[in-house]
């Protein structure tokens, strides 16, 4: 069978596609994927390969389906972030990053016949997953300055009657934080919808910005997705979960596979969790390098988005491609978002934010507008995986 007859067996609404993909490209200054630059702490190591020492002989079983040791360890992290929350050990679900999270989802509740509700520019994942799922996507909008309003909002909500409403807070790629009325107003107004809120970066947010987590009680439609790749330096260790209603939770159980979370991320996860506080204290020096991004950017002439999240999106740039481009050339690599004069920097450690500040500093004009067009680039197509 040639290749052209293998592609024809291809599922019809698939066709055209192209695979998810963001530059993984060996440079020094690797800021594009919103990763945490900062490596597992050695204590945290030693954590980690003592605890897979210890389960490795028993690698000739299946690990416990359930999950159980997991999720209560999960619970009890939320619930320390805010003792007011009262999550259960019912209430949690995890899967291999968050995007497997959201497609049980998609599973659940969507299919053929059934649509879901985003707001564009948000996580690009969500459409993705939501159409390999045979959902019907519907690309609801934001303003001219990316922002999500209650009207706007329930507008959109009420016109298309989703079967799914997908909402990112901080939002990527603008790193913003929705606010509680926006996420209670479209949850009321998509009366037959899961709405599903997506903090994977809720870590990163600043002082006093409330969680989605809260709001959980009364609303059995509600969905909170978290993840442990990027405040907990674990990307490579692939955990993402969720909190909802235990009725909710119960349903995920019909479309998972069978012992989809190994030995090995379970164990990999439950010593992270462990140690949080050894890395969340990663999470407050990114921080600094976060609001020190945005107040440089300014200085530099620039409009970069107050941030909730682990990055920055920043605009004022005449040729944002080329702009990219000059950056890779300077070993710097940073993120084509596809949003007219916009690039998004993910926030590192405090030597690769100079790197970046100092490029950039460099091939601006004065109070500049980025470099001349023309250059050409390799550009993204999608967000970075959860």
């Amino acid at each position: 069978m040639s290749d052209r007859e293998l592609a024809a067996l291809l599922r019809d609404d698939l066709r055209g596609w192209t695979a998810y993909g963001a530059p993984q490209l060996d440079v020094p200054v690797q800021l594009n994927t919103n990763e945490n630059s900062y490596p597992v702490p050695a204590v945290v190591v030693d954590a980690m390969a003592a605890a897979l020492a210890q389960a490795a002989p028993d690698l000739n079983r299946y690990p416990d389906r359930e999950f159980v040791a997991v999720r209560a360890d999960l619970a009890a992290y939320l619930n320390r972030t805010d003792p007011g929350l009262g999550i259960t050990v019912e209430q949690v679900w995890a899967g291999n990053g968050s995007n497997e999270v959201l497609q049980h989802l998609v599973q659940a509740f969507g299919g053929p016949g059934r649509t879901a509700l985003g707001f564009t520019p948000a996580y690009s994942m969500h459409p993705i997953i939501a159409r390999t799922g045979g959902t019907t996507w519907v690309d609801g909008t934001r303003d001219e300055h990316y922002d999500l309003s209650v009207a706007d909002a329930v507008d959109q909500a009420a016109q298309h009657d989703p079967h799914l409403v997908f909402l990112c807070s901080p939002n990527n790629p603008t790193g913003t934080a929705l606010a509680l009325e926006v996420i209670t107003a479209v949850h009321d107004a998509a009366r037959r919808a899961i709405v599903v809120v997506d903090e994977a970066y809720a870590e990163f947010a600043r002082a006093g910005t409330p969680s989605a987590l809260t709001l959980l009680p009364g609303r059995p439609r509600l969905v909170v997705t978290r993840t442990m790749s990027k405040a907990f330096a674990l990307a490579g260790g692939r955990l993402g979960y969720l909190a909802a209603d235990p009725a909710l939770v119960d349903l995920l159980r019909l479309v998972r596979l069978p012992y989809h979370l190994s030995t090995p991320t379970q164990v990999v996860a439950r010593a992270a969790l462990a140690h949080a506080d050894v890395l969340l204290a990663e999470v407050e020096a990114i921080k600094e390098q976060r609001d020190r991004i945005v107040a440089t950017l300014t200085r530099l002439g620039l409009v970069p988005v107050p941030s909730d999240a682990n990055f920055v999106l920043f605009g004022g740039l005449a040729d944002a491609p080329a702009t990219w481009a000059a950056l890779l050339a300077e070993g710097v690599l940073v993120r084509d978002v596809g949003l007219p004069g916009h690039l998004r920097v993910t926030a590192g450690t405090e030597p690769e934010t100079s790197a970046f500040l100092e490029a950039l500093a460099a091939l601006m004009p004065e109070h500049g507008a980025g470099p001349a067009p023309g250059t050409r680039r390799d550009r993204a197509d999608h967000q970075e995986a959860t």
